[in-house]
């Protein structure tokens, strides 16, 4: 042998029987690698922790060890805590290094944890330290073990996946390094191919695969990989022959029975998908792991009431596995049963270390909450509408005698028990939405980056519950982190809107038409803020700020016919109630030739115009155009009635407390059915199909109460004036 040749192989030889040669029984390692590769970490830890005790120098042991750790959280995410089995996975590799510095592996298994924790850099000098130990190499035939220098690289390769996510600029150098040192190595294949699998190139990870299947003819890895792709790409029964090509190989071989079971699942073959679990459960010799394994696939398959169940049958066995209150949590969720699922959150976070609580927890648990409670509004609404009804049962209560006044008693006290029901229920519900609020914030900010998605949907939360202003809040945090579209800046400013925060509102939409000048919704609410600011147009706020949406919408009369209408309605309302009539009427005609779309509500306006002129005849004729477009239209039907109701009544003076008025929404539509009531007596009137009352009201009135369902309530102070007008909100 050439000296040289003889000199190199001797320095090379000593470090492979440091780091690759085993010192335990090959047997024993492998048996323990072959229990990680059937999924069996529980039991791939017991042998894993009997090697460390015979032979503790073995750095090997400590590596697969750690691997083991690191799969035993990814096979099961719902279960685990990805902060735990880092720091357990440390740990492990960290004695690996103490047992042996001189051994690449353990350095990867520690960038693999600094990676997972998002300490990039930290990763990338643990793997070029790896690097380092290996040793150099002119010739590759004078590489002591390809082999296991060839998996070393290829481990570094694997390193650069994080989270079904990898660098294909950092990772494939290694490959091909790996593949150029040993061409006929399996594991090596198998890596390339779970890194083709995450870029989504399932042709070269099945190349792959095949080859990783050719150099290892007895493994039922590569067959089961390929299967998945087949399953990723929802072709379910091109996967089943490589899935029965696996068992084929290894009858044994758990995870092609499980991964069959959730195949058969998901194509709704449940009987055959049954078979294979309870093969899978057979195999796995029914141990709880494997079992919490299975019932993840049902999750995963939907099976959500089966996960229950079975989460239940673990219990009864071993009730200390506090963590599968989490899974059974989110299955009820799945299923609409809000208030189970809030009963095993509720358990898991009472029981649960805070560090093994996870994400998706919080994110759970906020919104069982929010669905749980999805119906706070209407329980306000309704609770708002009793509240109400009591007080006019309570005013009318002193004018009633006799029986009247007997079953008015028994009405109120059947409704105070009503309305204290319901403010308990508003009570439990409010303390729930804060928990749930709460949780929003432990997932926004579970990471270092935060997460603006659960930031946007804590804004839906709180809108959904009217906390408007708290919503306009949360949302304003999205502009601020430059989520700013068109949509974005409406949504907050729409908020503060609601929450009556009108000067926040301006501050919104006003810096919306800055960024995005041909944006018509945002002129549309600054006119809108105004108008609410400035309600009986005292101080013309709205008006010029509706003249400026009109004249930027004019230039596309068609495309932007609907913000046209908005100013249009709003102008020649102002116009009509501060009798201006030609320039009302100039408005609603320009309404009318808009749109067909708008074309009635032109002619309703008009009527109203006119009604208010006195001009019956005239009000009468628009209504009867609208019924020869629409004879179906109760409005118009009831404003000719109205008319003539007033035209038989022909009142020649009207009493001097008799007050009139229309009640609309925020929107300036009329409001049907609206009670106008003068407080604490039984003189009521309630609006026609246009919005308008007419009564007489009794000497030292003092408030009128104007109501409708679905609205809140005002109370107006009575004045010299006999016109009340009155916007209500939802």
């Amino acid at each position: 042998m050439n000296k040289r040749i003889l000199k190199l192989a001797l320095l090379t030889v000593p470090f492979f029987c440091i780091v690759f040669g085993s010192g335990v029984k090959a047997q024993s390692l492998q048996e323990a690698r072959t229990f990680t590769k059937n999924e069996l970490y529980d039991k791939a830890e017991e042998v894993f922790q009997q090697l460390i005790k015979s032979e503790p120098s073995n750095s090997k042991v400590y590596f697969h060890y750690g691997e083991n750790t690191l799969l035993d959280f990814f096979s099961d995410t719902i279960s685990n805590s990805i902060t735990v089995a880092t720091k357990e996975a440390a740990d492990i590799f960290n004695k690996g290094v103490e047992a042996n510095a001189a051994d690449p592996l353990n350095y990867i298994g520690l960038a693999k944890v600094a990676f997972y924790q998002g300490d990039t850099e930290k990763a990338e000098e643990l793997r070029l330290k790896a690097k380092s130990l290996l040793p150099p190499y002119k010739k590759i035939k004078k590489i002591a073990n390809p082999k296991e220098y060839a998996y070393t690289l290829s481990k570094i390769a694997e390193s650069y996946i994080r989270f079904e996510q990898v660098d294909t600029s950092k990772a494939l150098p290694f490959i091909r390094e790996a593949l150029t040192i040993d061409p006929r190595n399996s594991e090596v294949y198998i890596i390339t191919g779970d890194i083709y699998i995450l870029v989504n190139d399932g042709s070269k990870a099945i190349k792959n695969y095949n080859l990783a299947q050719d150099w290892d003819l007895q493994s039922p890895t590569a067959n089961m990989k390929i299967g998945s792709i087949y399953v990723k790409g929802r072709n379910l029964m091109a996967a089943i022959p490589y899935y029965e090509q696996a068992i084929a190989l290894d009858e044994n071989y758990a995870p092609a029975y499980r991964e069959l079971g959730q195949l058969y699942s998901m194509a709704g073959r449940f009987n055959e998908s049954k078979q294979f679990f309870e093969k899978y459960l057979d195999l796995t010799q029914g141990n709880i792991p494997a079992k919490i394994r299975y019932v993840n696939a049902l999750f995963y398959a939907r099976e959500y009431e089966e996960v229950i169940k079975n989460v239940e049958e673990i219990f009864a066995i071993d009730n200390s596995r506090t963590y599968m209150n989490r899974i059974a949590g989110y299955s009820a969720y799945e299923e609409g049963n809000y208030e189970l699922a809030l009963q095993y959150m509720d358990r898991l976070f009472a029981n649960l270390e805070e560090e093994r609580l996870i994400k998706k927890d919080y994110i759970y648990y906020a919104r069982i909450i929010a669905r749980k409670n999805q119906d706070y509004n209407k329980l306000v609404i309704e609770a708002d509408n009793e509240a109400e009804e009591l007080s006019k049962l309570q005013g009318r209560y002193a004018t009633l005698k006799g029986a009247a006044k007997e079953k008015a008693k028994a009405d109120m006290d059947a409704l105070a028990a009503k309305v204290e029901e319901h403010k308990a229920a508003i009570a439990k519900a409010e303390k729930e939405l804060n928990s749930a609020l709460n949780a929003y914030e432990k997932a926004i900010y579970f990471t270092e980056e935060e997460d603006l998605s659960m930031i946007y949907e804590k804004g839906t939360v709180q809108y959904a519950a009217r906390r408007y202003a708290d919503a306009a809040t949360t949302w304003s945090r999205l502009l601020e982190k430059g989520r700013d579209s068109e949509n974005d800046y409406i949504q907050v400013g729409r908020a503060f809107y609601q929450a009556k925060a009108f000067n926040k509102a301006d501050e919104i939409f006003n810096r919306m038409i800055t960024k995005y000048p041909d944006n018509l919704q945002g002129y549309l609410w600054l006119a809108n803020t105004a108008s609410a600011k400035d309600p009986d147009s005292e101080l013309g706020l709205a008006k010029p700020r509706f003249e400026a949406l009109l004249n930027k919408a004019a230039v596309d009369s068609v495309k932007n016919a609907r913000e046209i209408y908005d100013a249009l309605r709003y102008l020649g309302y102002e116009a009509l109630m501060n009798k201006r009539f030609d320039e009302a009427k100039a408005y609603y005609n320009r309404m009318e030739n808009l749109s067909p779309d708008y074309k009635i509500k032109a002619l309703s306006s008009l009527s109203t115009m006119y009604m208010s002129m006195g001009e019956y005849g005239k009000a009468t004729e628009e209504n009867n155009r609208i019924l020869a477009i629409e004879p179906g239209n109760e409005a118009a039907r009831s404003a000719n009635q109205y008319i003539a109701q007033l035209q038989r009544s022909a009142i020649p003076k009207a009493h001097p407390n008799e007050i009139t008025g229309v009640i609309a929404d925020s929107a300036g539509e009329p409001i049907p059915g609206a009670s106008v009531r003068v407080k604490d007596t039984a003189a009521e009137a309630w609006t026609n199909a246009r919005g308008e009352y007419k009564f007489v009201m009794p000497e030292a009135s003092e408030i009128l109460v104007i109501s409708a369902k679905g609205y809140k309530t005002q109370e107006v102070p009575v004045t010299k004036r006999r016109i009340y007008n009155a916007t209500l909100e939802k």
